[in-house]
């Protein structure tokens, strides 16, 4: 093989490198944008949270760590026991009317 054939494979490498990076970039460039907009959000205004908004902000957190944890729970223990296997069709067994027994009998 000579250098040419070469060139193309790095050079698709380096574009797949850059565009990673370049991902990357943007993800972080968001979350330093949430951060922002959350802490101004949190510091633009003097009105205080009475202990009844914390308490309401706990039990809700805590109420959807046990709902996540119990979803979760659930789709491993459906997954081990064989509950998220296909669908299989049982066929019914042929019914004789002549003498009303089954056929496989």
């Amino acid at each position: 093989m000579n250098s040419t054939d070469e060139q193309p494979a790095s050079s698709l490498s380096q574009g797949s490198n850059l565009a990673r990076w370049l991902v990357i970039a943007v993800l972080c460039a968001m979350l330093v944008a949430a951060c922002v907009l959350g802490y101004l959000g949190w510091t633009s205004t003097d009105t205080s949270v009475p202990a009844s908004g914390y308490a309401a902000l706990v039990l809700g957190v805590v109420f959807s760590l046990v709902v996540g944890v119990g979803l979760m729970a659930l789709v491993f223990y459906s997954s081990r026991k064989g509950y998220d296997e296909p669908a299989v069709l049982i066929q019914e067994p042929e019914h004789d009317p002549e003498n009303g027994s089954d056929q496989a009998r």
